[in-house]
């Protein structure tokens, strides 16, 4: 095992330079540290082996009945914010890596498969907010549940009551509800229009508001 760890630093050093390959090593570092130390923090709040997160990221846990499971070698990068409240279960499975600036919003069920790989600016939720403020409470809570191997793109936003299935794609900017088949790219449908604007169009709209005047 150490020396597997030696010879990959070996590798590392040689295709990035010895400077670089030492920073992004300390960089890890302290980014496992610092997941240590949510551990700490919460006690059995958050089960876990070893992961990591990055700086800027954190994870909130304002019940006792939330639970965060993490799996071995997940990897969160910076400035992700991870919550929980009520009776939130969180399941993060293996090697699942998270990119910056992603959020994660749990108050009933959210669960991701290993491998899954979710891309920058992702958001996650298994609840709305209950604008009518009906019987049913300030939340309405749903569950995600996201599959093994998925790819997340940029952007995209996950609501409540969506399972995905695995392998699947989820392209950039989409917005996720309902059910989605293992092995299939997800996309919104996306239609672009163009209207031409010439110079008289323009001038005909600035003297507009001057010919409603004379008219009062």
């Amino acid at each position: 095992m150490i020396g597997k760890a030696i010879a990959a630093w070996g590798t590392q050093f040689r295709s990035r330079g010895l400077l670089p390959a030492i920073l992004m090593n300390v960089s890890q570092l302290l980014a496992f540290a610092r997941a240590f130390r949510y551990r700490l923090l919460y006690g059995r709040s958050i089960l876990a082996s070893v992961f990591a997160m990055q700086g800027g990221s954190t994870i909130e846990i304002f019940n006792k009945r939330a639970r965060c499971r993490v799996g071995r070698f997940v990897f969160m990068r910076k400035n992700i914010s991870i919550r929980l409240d009520d009776e939130g279960q969180l399941t993060l499975g293996d090697h699942v890596f998270i990119n910056d600036n992603c959020t994660i919003n749990c108050a009933l069920r959210v669960s991701i498969g290993e491998y899954t790989k979710i891309a920058p600016n992702v958001c996650i939720n298994d609840h709305d907010h209950n604008f009518r403020g009906d019987a049913e409470g300030h939340l309405l809570k749903g569950e995600v549940v996201i599959g093994s191997n998925v790819w997340i793109g940029t952007g995209s936003i996950i609501l409540r009551d969506t399972v995905i299935g695995d392998n699947a794609v989820i392209a950039a900017g989409s917005i996720v509800k309902g059910y989605v088949p293992s092995d299939t790219l997800f996309m919104n449908k996306r239609e672009k229009h163009f209207s031409a604007i010439s110079r008289a169009s323009e001038e005909e709209a600035v003297r507009a508001p001057a010919k409603g005047a004379e008219a009062i």
